[in-house]
């Protein structure tokens, strides 16, 4: 047992297991505190409904009358000099107390509320619901295959092997996850912007369920063995995909009905990009899944052009077209420049559908066809600028917010990721950088600082600027903060991490060091990326429990602090005898 523990994958693997396990404790903790609180409060409340109920009229009349001062507005001359300084009508009230944290700044909470038809909010609210459980059971595959990177011997069941699970994980964050989101702020966005209903609910739902039963079907069948011979990111068999393809289709329709039956005059740009990415993404799938170019050099190419459109055409699409609505909504100003939006996005098309084959630089692919894919990756440098100056210039004015709001960070730290990420693609395309990091972590690291970084941070930011606003429920601010820093700070890690260690590989591997050294070499930059990951998985916790309270809140025991809170009990005692 001794030799077993001094072991060092099965140390690492004790310690990543008790991080989720310390949090679960601290989270049953606070249960307990707040439990023994309520218990507490209710005793307080309880004593002071029963001093009330024996108050004299001489008293009650008092508060009666101290509410009266309390509810006074002003008329406009009290600063007269014709009258005495003092605070008869309640002006003044708890003027020294202070009820915060004194060392920590408070975030103001967003006070707006929008009104929609309450069967479109549950539409939307059944997406991102979804959507969260997708992304909770995603990356906690994604925390498995962390622990098996520094314990390779966890499990020795074929259902649970590394060639089985990564593609669960990836598949999972992809179409269930990010998709069912996207989809679901689509429903929101397209009827908004033309001042008009969904066109039908009913489609909407079914394109639910059938999103649904493809991430469902598709992660068992992948955990059985049964995959599409394993193409990056299509593992999906075909009857799989094509539940999703269907869904999709059926929600183009209802989208392309919802603008057709607008009671605006122009498309708001924020349509262009979700319904365009809907065709790119149903188009992408078709052409990956005929079976015409499936063998030899051509699925290949199909290949890289699946993998890179799917990122690209959907993933990113999609959300530059919400962050073109939600951010002007979250500061309540206008985008920076329209042009800039509509030259992102044609530039995009441009350049964006020609860059899949550089993934696969000295490839038997036609030179020319590399040399074109690192041009148009050159290219991209037009859209991703005008869309993060547009960004970036929306938000001048308002970055006193930071500090105030704690939604406004998230959608700053996804803009400098869709700056920095997208930049980092280019670079990657290089011959010379491409010789370097080719088949290392470093294309791991570079999916999670665009997936993660870029998309899921901006759906964490359409999450806390919508949700709140439909349901008229805030999340603590204490938890979206920890939410927030986990999540920063485990990517972060995670992607620094494995991208410091896949250069010294690419290094040892270009110096004809044996394969092994590398190996060694990349253990302890795999246990970083465990700790990354473990932080990531655990704010997704946190994430969750969030959305809970925004749909949910806590019922608080409020212990009476003025006349008018006393008077409210007496008035009720009254009402029940």
């Amino acid at each position: 047992m001794d030799k077993l523990l001094n072991e060092p994958g099965l140390q690492l693997t004790i310690i990543l297991l008790s991080v989720p396990i310390i949090f679960a404790l601290i989270l049953i903790l606070v249960r307990i505190n707040r439990m023994i609180s309520d218990t507490l409060k209710t005793k307080e409340l309880k004593d002071i409904s029963e001093k009330i109920r024996n108050l004299p009229p001489g008293e009650i009349a008092q508060l009666e009358a101290r509410r009266h001062e309390l509810e006074f507005q002003l008329a406009g001359n009290e600063l007269s000099p014709n009258r005495n300084i003092h605070d008869p009508k309640g002006l003044i009230d708890q003027a020294t107390e202070v009820h915060d944290i004194r060392f920590l700044h408070t975030k103001r909470k967003s006070r707006g509320k929008i009104q929609i038809p309450a069967n479109e909010k549950q539409l939307i609210l059944w997406y991102l619901g979804c959507a969260i459980f997708w992304l909770f059971m995603g990356t906690s595959v994604g925390f498995y295959l962390g622990i098996k990177f520094v314990a390779p011997d966890a499990d020795h069941i074929s259902w649970l092997s590394f060639g089985r699970l990564r593609p669960v994980h990836t598949n999972m964050v992809f179409w269930g996850w990010a998709s069912m989101a996207m989809v679901g702020f689509s429903y929101y966005v397209v009827p908004r912007v033309g001042n008009t209903r969904i066109f039908n609910l009913k489609s909407a739902y079914s394109t639910l369920i059938l999103m649904n039963s493809a991430v469902l079907l598709g992660s068992i069948l992948l955990m059985a063995g049964i995959n599409n011979s394993g193409g990056e990111y299509r593992e999906y068999i075909w009857p799989v995909m094509a539940l999703f393809a269907a869904g999709i289709i059926i929600t183009v329709y209802n989208l392309f009905k919802t603008i057709a039956f607008r009671k605006t005059e122009e498309i708001y740009v924020s349509n262009w990009y979700i319904v365009s990415a809907m065709m790119f993404v149903i188009t992408i799938l078709i052409v990956a899944y005929l079976p015409f170019w499936q063998q030899g050099l051509g699925e290949t190419i199909v290949q890289g052009y699946f993998m890179h459109q799917g990122v690209g055409m959907w993933f990113m699409f999609l959300n530059l077209g919400l962050m073109y609505y939600f951010l002007p909504q979250e500061l309540n100003s206008p985008v920076y420049s329209y042009s800039l939006s509509i030259l992102a996005f044609w530039t995009q098309i441009l350049f964006y559908t020609l860059i899949g084959t550089h993934h696969f630089i000295f490839s038997a692919i036609p030179w020319w066809m590399q040399t074109v894919a690192i041009v148009a990756s050159v290219g991209m440098v037009i859209p991703v600028a005008a869309g993060s100056v547009n960004f970036m210039m929306t938000i001048p004015g308002s970055w006193h917010r930071l500090k105030l709001s704690y939604v406004l960070p998230f959608y700053v730290v996804s803009i400098i990721f869709y700056f920095t990420g997208s930049m980092q693609g280019t670079v990657e395309a290089f011959r010379t950088t491409n010789l370097l990091w080719h088949f290392t972590d470093f294309t791991v690291a570079h999916s999670h600082l665009t997936m993660y970084g870029i998309i899921t941070f901006m759906l964490f930011s359409f999450t806390y600027t919508l949700v709140p606003r439909i349901t008229s429920y805030q999340p603590p601010s204490l938890t979206v903060g920890l939410h927030f820093w986990l999540a920063l700070i485990g990517v972060l890690v995670y992607t620094i991490s494995l991208m410091i260690g896949s250069t010294l590989k690419g290094i040892q591997w270009m110096d004809k060091q044996p394969f092994i050294e590398s190996v060694v070499t990349m253990v302890p930059y795999w246990l970083w990326r465990a700790i990354g990951g473990t932080m990531m998985w655990i704010s997704h916790i946190v994430f969750a429990y969030n959305f809970y309270r925004m749909i949910k809140p806590r019922r608080e025991i409020r212990l009476p602090q003025t006349p008018g809170d006393l008077l409210e009990i007496i008035h009720h005692k009254k009402a029940n005898v």
